[in-house]
């Protein structure tokens, strides 16, 4: 018997993946496994939605945030009954927007925020890295300074500074430079105490390199990227300290918006169950940006520090 012709199938044969392929595909999915991890895609465009508002507030502000009408005064939000949809947000007890007055706070915020953690950052970070590397009475005096610093309550430095002189953006900033740079300082003396006794820091005074050199060229690369995961956490900690001024009234002074003096400014309101949206607008901006900050700080870190990545 003849054996049976059997029709063989056509088998289509798979293209091999090329090597930049399988290697942008495993960066992919790393990339997308740390954004499942920490909702990166959120917090950042969450803090796009803020920042550019505070950037351009006056282009994109409907209205001016100081001025007000009693005749607009306590208007709900637009989606409620009795709103306008002139103000999205409603208005305060003063009919000024409060929508408008959220966009030049945030830029209050940011202005503050910026400014005092960068000065906090760069004095910290100087005394800790002269405490860390010469060691002796330097690191005596700056450690010193540094519990000084950690042992002064905060608001009633506040008090004591506006009782000389009177409520400012500028007083703002020094309370919150003369908190914030002692922990700059306590992180950066401990990384550099651990960084002076590399090798490489022994070959570099051995070649002849001067102390301000091996500081500059070798030890601050080596601290930065703590700095900049510290700098990330504590924007959210300004943002609620100086929020928190402005509620006590020793911060940021009136009719300039800031975060802090509007929920002050509905807290009566609350209380009469009248005008709640005064307060829980401005409210909620200072949690989402304050949990933004945070959740970017600790992807920052991970990212940054080599002993919290994962193998």
């Amino acid at each position: 018997m003849a054996a049976e012709n059997r029709a063989v199938e056509p088998q289509i044969a798979a293209e091999p993946i090329s090597a930049p392929a399988e290697a942008q595909r495993g960066r992919a999915g790393r990339f997308l496994a740390e954004a499942r991890r920490y909702p990166l895609f959120p917090i950042l465009l969450l803090l796009i939605v803020l920042v550019i508002p505070a950037i351009f507030a006056d282009l994109i502000a409907p209205h001016d945030p100081k001025l007000g009408t009693l005749s607009t005064r306590l208007l709900p939000p637009a989606w409620m009954e009795g709103g306008d949809p002139q103000y999205i947000l409603g208005t305060d007890r003063v009919g000024r927007d409060i929508l408008s007055r959220i966009m030049h706070g945030a830029r209050v915020s940011v202005i503050i925020a910026a400014v005092a953690i960068f000065i906090a950052g760069l004095l910290g970070t100087t005394l800790g890295i002269a405490a860390g590397y010469w060691g002796g009475w330097v690191d005596s005096l700056v450690m010193r300074l540094v519990d000084i610093s950690l042992s002064i309550p905060i608001i009633l430095l506040a008090l004591v500074i506006v009782a000389a002189t009177k409520p400012s953006i500028t007083n703002v900033i020094l309370v919150l430079v003369l908190l914030l740079w002692s922990r700059y300082a306590r992180l950066v003396r401990g990384e550099t105490l651990a960084v002076r006794v590399q090798d490489f820091i022994s070959r570099a005074r051995v070649s002849g390199a001067s102390h301000r050199r091996i500081m500059l060229r070798h030890v601050f690369p080596n601290v930065f990227n703590s700095v900049i995961v510290l700098a990330t956490l504590n924007v959210g900690f300004v943002i609620i300290l100086e929020a928190t001024l402005s509620f006590l009234a020793v911060g940021i002074p009136p009719p300039q918006p800031a975060w802090g003096l509007m929920v002050a400014d509905g807290r009566v309101l609350i209380a009469s169950a009248q005008g709640w949206w005064v307060s829980l607008f401005p409210g909620l901006a200072i949690m989402l940006v304050v949990l933004s900050m945070n959740l970017l700080g600790d992807w920052l870190r991970d990212r940054l520090d080599p002993k919290q990545r994962q193998v």
